[in-house]
């Protein structure tokens, strides 16, 4: 064990100095899978650092939780055999997997369950993190079995178990989260150069199946054309997401490439700052959503491929209602909103993640609100790390646009604190209702907060993301739609 730990610290000071072995590895080689993405993960420890990028490269392929998202979307078992629920849906225990062991080399056992589960709520800082609040007590009945107890019945805590929040720590492995993520996954970080790649190898003591490549070389690229060129000229085998539409159709006449269209939980969002006036006014944002030809907007960010939805809700969720007509475009209308409430000569701040589809939006919601007399400025910010402080965490901004990929994360307006800036007892109370309530009863309930959200105009959902997969043949086993917040390996093959 000792040398086991040596061997550890050795691997974190190489991780530290981007000189580890697995950057020697070759993209392109018969081991080695290289996979393009577009927003690189600031550091790696999405406990206090927002944003999807870091769960997108660790989530399932570093961190486990007790539970995942199969392809389906459906909750699956992950470290946790099986589970029952009590009558009253208040206690839910886990029979955990045997043989289980971090990278470090530390047994996984029903302590960590405890010590992962609590540590959301006295250690974590970012925004999702409320969901663990229903939480009462963690009982270690033995160590294979953790017995979790809610305050209430919960009909969302289980599924956010699938999340970043669901994943499995162990207590000699926080230290340096940021730098040093341990997990039980079937890889571990071995190399990290910014603004370039990390390297994930395989976790040589994985309890699971053996990852069908041993090394993956996460690439990323800020610019869209230097994305498709890379798997283009064989600098990549994957693209995760492309972020180019109008490259879809080169990609599907070359026959070295398989193209898989689905969909996402990535809602493009124009968000309106409800705190700050003249937002804070229902006819302002009523205005603004009503100038925006939405049609056009995606047609120009994404050459029409995507979902116009009207609301946080995409199609996956069990109580999606196509929302997308409620604001139709109505310049006519919306001019007379605004000399309702007072406002001329309105000049606004939009605020946009530095990104191809925000940019492309940006240009048509600046056009669409000159017509009716509101002056727009566009400020592009660095994503993700400028853009989460200065829009999310400072809330210094009128309108900004980024796609949300969080699954089932219409909850968010729920907290008067979140970046949205809205307030509506109302939206809490039913919020509250639905995940108390029967299945049934969230369904309707939830459908509600939709529909008062967007009576409300509480922020303007511009479209929802097209999941466009494009990888070299031999890659197999990749996902249709993208329903989770990880980019997940472990169903990968070789074809």
């Amino acid at each position: 064990m000792r040398a086991r730990w040596l061997a550890v610290a050795v691997a974190g000071a190489l991780v530290l100095s981007g000189c580890s072995a697995g950057s020697t590895a070759t993209v392109g080689g018969e081991d080695t899978l290289a996979v393009g993405f577009t927003a690189e993960p600031k550091n790696f420890d999405f406990t206090t650092t927002d944003g999807a990028a870091i769960p997108q490269a660790l989530l399932y392929n570093v961190y486990e939780g007790l539970v995942k998202l199969d392809a389906n979307g459906e909750i699956a078992p992950l470290l946790a055999e099986s589970w029952t629920i009590s009558p009253d849906r208040t206690v839910y225990d886990f029979q955990l997997r045997s043989g289980v062991t971090f990278s470090n080399g530390a047994p996984f056992t029903a302590d960590d369950v405890k010590f992962s589960i609590e540590r959301v709520r006295t250690e974590w800082t970012i925004s999702l993190k409320s969901t663990m609040d229903v939480v009462d007590r963690v009982e270690v009945v033995s160590p294979a079995h953790a017995r979790v107890v809610l305050k209430e019945p919960s009909n969302s805590w289980l599924f956010a178990m699938t999340t970043r929040l669901g994943a499995m720590f162990d207590p000699s492995g926080v230290g340096d989260l940021a730098n040093r993520p341990v997990g039980t996954g079937p890889y571990e970080v071995t190399d990290r150069r910014r603004g370039d790649s990390v390297v994930l190898s395989a976790n040589p003591d994985y309890w699971g199946r053996e990852p069908a490549y041993p090394t993956v070389v996460l690439k990323y690229y800020r610019d869209a054309t230097a994305l498709n060129n890379a798997l283009l000229s064989n600098g990549i085998d994957v693209i995760s997401g492309v972020t180019a539409p109008d490259s879809v159709p080169q990609f599907e006449a070359d026959t070295r490439f398989n193209v898989l269209q689905g969909t996402t939980n990535g809602e493009v969002v124009l968000a309106f700052n409800n705190r700050r006036a003249p937002l804070d006014d229902v006819r302002v944002r009523r205005a603004l959503t009503l100038a925006i030809d939405r049609e056009a907007l995606l047609a120009a960010a994404w050459g029409g491929r995507g979902t116009l939805i009207g609301s946080m809700v995409p199609p996956t969720d069990p109580w999606y209602e196509d929302l997308s007509r409620s604001y139709p475009h109505d310049p006519e209308r919306a001019r007379r909103l605004l000399s309702e409430a007072g406002q001329r000569d309105l000049h606004l701040r939009l605020r946009i993640a530095n990104l191809p589809y925000a940019m492309s939006a940006a240009q048509v919601v600046a056009s669409d609100l000159g017509r009716i007399g509101v002056d727009v400025t566009i400020e592009p910010l660095d994503f993700p790390a400028v853009w989460l402080q200065q829009v999310f965490t400072d809330h210094d901004y009128d309108l900004s646009i980024v796609q949300h990929v969080e699954p089932r994360d219409i909850a968010t307006f729920g907290d008067p604190d979140y970046y949205w800036g809205y307030d509506s007892p109302r939206v809490r109370e039913l919020l509250r209702r639905a995940d108390t309530g029967s299945p049934r009863q969230q369904v309707e309930d939830m459908r509600e907060v939709a529909r008062t959200l967007s009576e409300d105009a509480a922020a303007d959902w511009l479209f929802l993301f097209p999941n466009i997969v494009v990888a070299k043949k031999e890659v197999t086993g990749l996902v249709r739609n993208q329903v989770s917040e990880s980019f997940d390996l472990t169903g990968l093959g070789r074809g």
